[in-house]
């Protein structure tokens, strides 16, 4: 199929819901795709976050497919080895006590909000539901999900929203402690470092501070890490950077390296918030794609999140006060760039050049690549980043 075919079939069956770039993907290996004109580009976006190991990873491809020489899928109502596997290297690797697996991270915050309501219903009634959430944070797109996403311009077209939502200025703590006086509070979700949101990682005394707060007042610390977990900042999940443990943690994107996983990770005081019945989800740890997720997350080793820090302190040092670059933000390789240029400027300049990047809310180009990427194609996709925004 040529990509005019393509982009008429697209344009004709599929739901306008993406601006899409003119580029068709057919291939690609690592850190490299392949479009289908032939032009090969360097992928600073990794399916925005979620291909941390890059195209056609061996070993992820390899417990993949062994899986499905087993049997691709099994409901919830049997035992299921993949699942309670990646559950145990989950609750090892982070201290958290039990998981619930689903399909993406908007389904997993989904879970984190319901386990905070229930956690607050059983110890201080019914009337206790409201979640604090930050401005500018991104938690999905169902309606609910997008309650809680503190940015009206996700908001407009898709009122009411579900109720119960209120939102805090971000790294203000006394904004948080003004909400938890005015309300009775379920619990509070961040995150550590905002993706949509402008790629704002948030101060240490703040979340501290946020945790603390928690704490004292009986209310579930919840961390998102739907973009910022799994080896993206340079620890394994970005409360590490804060010294905190939270209540609960959801991740998805890059967990799954390919295939699509949503977690939701419950920690000591709301372990046994569920009971059957309560929560559910047809594929939600589905024996192949939690095969896959256990070869990435057994991968997420101290040397290999070393060299993501490496690599995106590398990336500061090229841009930081370059020509045409006003700031830049974020934790690893989780990276904003504020440019002088428009952003959509500069993400299409790159494009002719050979390398594909993201935009992010704030006038951010933000740059998402495999953890894998090499030192190689990371000066190349930083000296065309550079020519475009100067």
């Amino acid at each position: 199929m040529t990509k005019k075919n393509t982009k008429k079939l697209d344009q004709q069956y599929i739901a306008h819901t993406y601006s899409r770039y003119p580029v068709e993907i057919i291939d690609g290996k690592g850190a490299e795709l392949v479009g289908s004109d032939g032009r090969r580009y360097i992928d600073l976006g990794a399916g925005i976050g979620v291909n941390i190991f890059g195209q056609k990873d061996k070993k992820w491809v390899k417990a993949v497919t062994e899986q499905l020489d087993c049997f691709q899928h099994t409901s919830n109502l049997y035992y299921s080895a993949p699942d309670a596997r990646l559950a145990e290297l989950i609750c090892k690797k982070t201290g958290l006590k039990r998981v619930f697996f689903c399909n993406s991270g908007a389904e997993a915050n989904e879970c984190a909000i319901k386990a905070a309501r229930a956690y607050a219903a059983q110890r201080r009634g019914r009337d206790c539901y409201t979640i604090v959430t930050l401005k500018d944070s991104f938690h999905g797109r169902t309606l609910t999900t997008l309650a809680a996403t503190g940015q009206d311009m996700f908001h407009k077209d898709f009122t009411p929203l579900t109720p119960g939502f209120e939102y805090a200025e971000p790294d203000n703590l006394k904004d948080v402690e003004r909400i938890c006086r005015e309300k009775k509070v379920a619990g509070i979700l961040i995150e550590c470092v905002q993706g949509e949101g402008g790629v704002r990682a948030l101060s240490k005394d703040f979340v501290q501070g946020v945790a603390k707060l928690c704490k004292e007042k009986d209310i579930v610390f919840m961390t998102d890490e739907v973009q910022c977990g799994n080896g993206r900042t340079g620890r394994l999940y970005a409360y590490e950077n804060y010294g905190v443990l939270p209540d609960v943690v959801t991740t998805a994107k890059g967990l799954g390296g390919g295939l699509p996983i949503g977690a939701t990770f419950l920690g000591e005081r709301v372990k046994d918030v569920f009971t059957p019945g309560m929560n559910g989800s047809t594929f939600g740890g589905n024996p192949v794609v939690c095969a896959g997720a256990i070869s990435i997350l057994n991968r997420l080793n101290d040397k290999l999140l070393s060299e993501v820090a490496r690599k995106g302190e590398y990336v500061r040092s090229r841009l930081e006060g370059q020509p045409g670059i006003e700031h830049v933000t974020g934790l690893g390789l989780m990276i904003g760039v504020k440019t002088r240029k428009n952003e959509n400027e500069v993400v299409a300049e790159m494009m002719k050049h050979g390398v594909l990047a993201l935009t992010a809310h704030g006038g951010m180009v933000r740059l998402l690549p495999p953890l894998t990427i090499t030192n190689r194609q990371l000066k190349k996709a930083m000296d065309v980043l550079l020519k475009a925004a100067a």
